[in-house]
């Protein structure tokens, strides 16, 4: 069975949504999972290998994908003989649009898209076609309109016709809260201050708790200890970094907390199947952060 990887995306807390836009030869990101939800539109991959969940196929010139929180999912070059495939990705948080905001008559078909890709969802040749233009020039469109733009194609696609679920099962997993207000007070702290060097004893203080006893707590409410929770925030910073700015890979490891170079590029490269350099090369393009 093919390894499947936790992919640590550069979306941060204060973004709506992420859009990348390159042309390259090959695809080369493994099977990986992550909690955003994301839309992939490929131009010229004719034979590429797309696998979503336990489905797997080969697509045609066109492909319009909608992947659901938590759903493994990748495409591969297989027999795609193209040098100029075109991607476009579109990575937004799972929690964006809340489910009372969803539950308004005018953004019901929203909601049904949204859970219904929980097993992916492929869009008609004629959907993708007439949505070509404004997935090429979302970039085009900053701030609020972009966010409209977004909700604007989301809603285009809940009415689309012949759409098609494409993986048998689920696999979304954690909750969105953990329900634990001492969690969310540990987690804030982590993100507002991952830069820094923050130890478990600061914040099992900063909980109220004793240390052995945070330990437990956060590992069974996460499935994460501390440090792994701490690291993967800052990998996602670290990885926004990598594509946002031409700092150095040194530069961007201590910016983000990992105070050893080594270590850092050890952790990145366990956590996302690649090193921050290869990462980096991988997102190269046109990139938008909203």
């Amino acid at each position: 069975m093919a390894t499947i990887i936790r992919e640590i995306t550069p979306l941060t807390q204060g973004d709506c949504f992420t859009y990348f836009s390159r042309v390259k030869s090959e695809f080369n990101f493994p099977l990986h999972t992550h909690e955003e939800f994301e839309i992939n539109f490929i131009m010229n991959a004719k034979n590429a290998k797309r696998i979503v969940g336990d489905h797997s196929d080969l697509i045609n010139e066109l492909e319009l994908v909608l992947v659901g929180s938590n759903l493994p999912h990748a495409w591969f070059s297989h027999q795609c003989q193209s040098e100029k495939i075109t991607e476009v990705t579109i990575q937004f948080h799972r929690d964006l649009f809340d489910d009372k905001f969803l539950r308004r008559n005018q953004l019901n078909f929203i909601k049904t898209l949204l859970e219904r890709s929980a097993k992916g969802i492929l869009f008609s040749f004629e959907t993708a076609t007439a949505l070509k233009p404004r997935f090429l020039n979302l970039h085009q469109k900053s701030g609020f309109d972009s966010v409209l733009e977004l909700m604007s194609i989301l809603h285009d696609l809940s009415i689309s016709r012949n759409m098609r679920t494409l993986s048998n099962i689920t696999f979304s997993g954690d909750a969105l809260s953990y329900n634990s207000r001492r969690l969310e007070k540990a987690f804030e702290y982590m993100r507002a201050n991952f830069d820094k060097n923050i130890s478990l004893e600061e914040i099992a203080k900063l909980v109220d708790m004793a240390e052995v006893s945070f330990s437990r707590f956060i590992k069974k409410r996460t499935g994460k200890t501390f440090i792994d929770s701490l690291n993967q925030i800052r990998i996602g910073h670290a990885s926004r970094l990598l594509i946002d700015t031409t700092h150095t890979i040194a530069e961007i490891s201590f910016q983000t907390g990992f105070n050893n170079l080594s270590y850092f590029n050890r952790i990145f490269k366990a956590r996302n199947n690649c090193t921050p350099k290869e990462f980096r090369e991988n997102f190269s393009g046109t990139r938008t952060f909203v």
